[in-house]
């Protein structure tokens, strides 16, 4: 049996400061391949924050977030160069946006908004193109008749659904989600995670999913981090976190959502 001895993401002490406010500090945690974190906390608890940085749209005040690239090796993404990191969010890495139309280019037909991430890892047959945008249509459950229409004309759930496409097209390792059902409707954010959880299984993706939603984190998550004011103040098994919470504030948490 094949047993993974390298994380695929490794945060070390990390931290991030916005003059003299903490947006999150002393972060510190391993990926490992196929697995899924989840990240909870109410607005303002610097889960986002550090979301951002891990996904390098934001630079660090300090400490490390540490890739294990397919061809060098563990390295730390911020003393990759800026062109490094731009074919790394274009090949091994995808990124989900809470609003959808903030990851989609909303001028052009949704088969090139799936095929253009495509074109930009070197692929130039239109007709080889337009095939995978049209499977991938189809793997995310929107009718590839409308391959053609523009996302404009698109319900919010298709259009977080196409954003999907697009990111897994390259067939990447690494998924940063943040809030991926927010602002969608209860049965279509059921639909949305049932998709998400089958291919998350199937593609054997490691994500990190940022929510306030602990539904949304007991479906997705294999492991979870609850934030506050900046800090990880209880992490484990999602199970066990959200059935016996440790914290007071996760306690809080978890009792809010059980309320009548």
């Amino acid at each position: 049996m094949n047993i993974e001895t390298t994380p695929l993401l490794s945060v070390q002490s990390l931290g991030k400061d916005y003059g003299g406010k903490i947006g999150c500090t002393d972060v510190s945690f391993d990926l490992w391949p196929g697995e899924v974190l989840g990240i909870v906390g109410e607005s303002g608890s610097g889960k986002t924050t550090l979301l951002n940085c891990l996904s390098a749209q934001f630079e660090p005040s300090r400490g490390k977030v540490v890739y294990d690239t397919r061809v060098d090796g563990p390295r730390n993404i911020f003393d990759m160069s800026e062109s490094e990191r731009r074919l790394l969010m274009r090949t091994d890495w995808g990124l989900v946006r809470q609003n959808p139309r903030d990851g989609l280019r909303l001028g052009v037909s949704a088969g090139a908004n799936v095929g253009e991430r495509l074109m930009a890892i070197g692929a130039r047959n239109y007709g080889e193109i337009r095939g995978v945008a049209s499977e991938w249509l189809e793997k995310v459950e929107i009718d590839t008749n409308r391959i053609d229409d523009r996302p404009t004309t698109f319900s919010g759930g298709m259009q977080q659904r196409l954003q999907i496409a697009r990111n897994l097209v390259t067939n990447p390792r690494l998924m940063f989600m943040d809030e991926p059902t927010g602002g969608l409707d209860v049965s279509v954010q059921a639909r949305l995670l049932d998709l998400l959880r089958g291919l998350v299984t199937r593609l054997g993706l490691s994500a990190i999913v940022v929510t306030h939603d602990l539904a949304v984190a007991r479906l997705l998550a294999h492991r979870l981090m609850v934030m506050k004011d900046g800090r990880v103040v209880e992490q484990g098994l999602t199970d066990q976190v959200l059935d016996d919470p440790q914290h007071a504030y996760t306690q809080l948490l978890v009792s809010s959502i059980l309320q009548p």
